[in-house]
């Protein structure tokens, strides 16, 4: 194998071990959820053009009373920095957003190692379904034809009916579409499912299954706080 090849093996290693790591830890706290990893089929692909798709997704059921008390627009952008947090925590803060008003920078350590800039995020709610979406402007990981905003970064969530009495289930999706991989680009498509995308789908089953504990961290903006209402 080359010496791509190897490195990928070996940053997957690391990254596996940090994750169960912390998995370990999520697993010592009370579970408010029971978390079902739910990837539709083909959910991680490329296209010829050398455009990627990775949808990973997950079932929760829990007491309706505990859904109905989170279904609301605050709610949903503590989610949206949950997810920042969870990233940080699996890197061991290797990782880290940066929050402007204008954009959600992802870096390494500090700036100006930016690896994914990100619009602000786009937020969508009802009685059913809620959704948060960062758009991707540019990054040292964004090839030059992925840079403007077609890209996204988003995670949905759907209520589904539930054939328990008392409980309730909500479908999350964490979804990156239309992304352009500048490591597919420079080096090559096996390079970026080694390295990349294998992290990727890693880290967000874990943050997935983190969810069963509905520890939702404050949200750094505050957009929405105190909103109780569904419809945004």
């Amino acid at each position: 194998m080359s010496v791509w090849a190897w490195l990928a093996i070996a940053v997957g290693a690391v990254v596996l071990v940090v994750v169960v790591v912390n998995l370990v830890r999520i697993a010592r706290h009370p579970r408010v959820a029971r978390v079902t990893i739910a990837d539709p089929e083909g959910g991680t692909i490329m296209d010829e053009s050398g455009k990627a798709r990775s949808v990973q997704a997950a079932d929760l059921v829990l007491p309706e009373e505990a859904l109905n008390k989170i279904w609301t627009p605050m709610h949903v952008e503590r989610l949206a920095r949950t997810y920042w947090r969870f990233l940080t925590r699996v890197t061991l803060g290797l990782i880290r957003v940066v929050y402007t008003p204008a954009e959600r920078m992802v870096v390494l350590l500090t700036r100006p190692f930016v690896l994914l800039r990100f619009q602000a995020p786009e937020y969508e709610m009802d009685d059913e379904h809620a959704l948060v979406r960062w758009r991707i402007a540019r990054g040292v990981l964004v090839a030059a034809r992925g840079r403007g905003g077609d890209g996204y970064l988003e995670i949905e969530i759907q209520r589904r009916p539930c054939d328990h009495p008392g409980m309730a289930c909500a479908h999350v999706t964490v979804e990156v579409a239309n992304f352009y991989p500048m490591i597919a680009t420079t080096f090559s498509r096996p390079v970026y499912r080694l390295t990349q995308s294998f992290i990727h789908v890693l880290v967000t089953h874990a943050f997935l299954r983190s969810l069963a504990r509905l520890d939702l961290a404050r949200s750094r903006t505050g957009k929405f706080e105190g909103v109780a209402r569904p419809a945004l």
